[in-house]
């Protein structure tokens, strides 16, 4: 059994280590860290740059010899190097002024559903190695779900829909536990390559990732809105090679987004077809959960809803639920025990 720190010596955080932003709580400030998961590194030298808002600032515009690196794909370390400097960054940042043992935090982190042991692994390591404690690991619907304060505790059924950057997950929880989920990389990341798809397709216009997705939270949606918006998308002309811009409707970033809306309630679907009768019970009375920035889409709540006949909400500041839910842990040593993952490094 895992031994638990004492209240008056500890130093906690909570981390929301997310494909496209890294989200960082403490129990003394609340959540002090809101960062995309870039990092900016220099070749020539091997140091790091920038990471966060401001290395995401550089995409696609630095020299050869600025590498951008995601370190993160489909909510998974994919550079394991690079992710461990990223978390160093950040708990280095929010530990600054402290000293001893409170300059080496206790961490409790959220992961995907769809993680390996070894990749659970790769994540326990990077946070050690990054300057924490003790790691403790939730999964990324649990987290979200007591963020939302559902009662998970309870033989009650609770969905939850978690469209984050890299991956959507649908997850029945009872009783401290995932009873089934499905999980799909079609999320934030995909939905704005389907954009970028769309643009080159249909206006022979090459845009940028960033455009993309700022274009997706102006004027996004799942559903006809009652009146159009338009705003110009603007990038280089494939034909000429030349700066071009074309003024696009919602109706056009809707078709493009069409596909991964459809996948998305699909995955839904299958989830509540493989749930207990009594728990689709519980969920067609009490609704399901709509988090993460998928969740900020115009009207998806409403087709999810409409397509499953089944109420749904959105989470307060869907954003910010699963780095939520790692606060709540800090708080609650018993429900932590009850949610926590087996650590990997106990199996060495």
């Amino acid at each position: 059994m895992r031994k638990f720190w004492n209240a008056a010596t500890r130093s906690e955080i909570g981390i929301d280590l997310g494909t496209t932003n890294t989200r960082v709580y403490t129990k003394e400030k609340g959540i002090v860290i809101n960062e995309p998961s870039v990092v900016a590194i220099n070749t020539k030298t091997e140091r790091i740059l920038a990471v966060g808002q401001e290395a995401k600032n550089m995409l696609g515009k630095a020299p050869p010899h600025i590498e951008i690196s995601r370190p993160l794909s489909k909510g998974i370390i994919s550079d394991y190097e690079v992710t461990e400097k990223m978390l160093a960054y950040f708990i280095d940042k929010v530990t600054e002024g402290q000293s001893g043992w409170r300059k080496r935090p206790r961490v409790v982190t959220a992961v995907p559903l769809l993680v390996t042991e070894v990749e659970t692994k790769a994540v326990e390591d990077a946070t050690i190695a990054a300057g924490a404690r003790e790691v403790f690991l939730i999964q990324e619907p649990m987290a979200a779900a007591i963020g939302a304060r559902m009662p998970i505790s309870e033989p009650i059924g609770n969905m939850v829909v978690d469209i984050g950057g890299g991956s959507t997950e649908v997850a029945v929880i009872s009783l401290h536990g995932i009873v089934n989920w499905k999980s799909t990389p079609i999320a934030g990341e995909e939905m704005n390559k389907s954009i970028i798809q769309y643009a080159r397709e249909v206006f022979n216009l090459y845009i940028g990732e960033s455009y993309a997705e700022m274009i997706k939270l102006k004027i996004g949606s799942a559903l006809p809105l009652s009146q159009q918006i338009e705003f110009p998308m603007r990038g280089r002309d494939v034909m000429t090679g030349l700066p071009k811009e074309v003024m696009v409707t919602d109706g056009h970033i809707r078709e493009a987004l069409s596909r991964g809306v459809d996948t998305i309630v699909d995955h839904v679907k299958m989830t509540l077809e493989m749930t207990p009768p009594e728990l689709t019970a519980d969920i067609h009375e009490r609704g399901m959960l709509l988090c993460g920035g998928g969740a900020l889409l115009r009207g998806i709540d409403t087709i999810i809803a409409r397509e499953t006949e089944i109420p749904v909400r959105i989470a307060d500041d869907p954003l910010t639920a699963v780095v939520r839910g790692t606060a709540v842990l800090l708080e609650d040593e018993q429900l932590l025990t009850e949610v926590a993952l087996p650590s990997p490094r106990a199996n060495r």
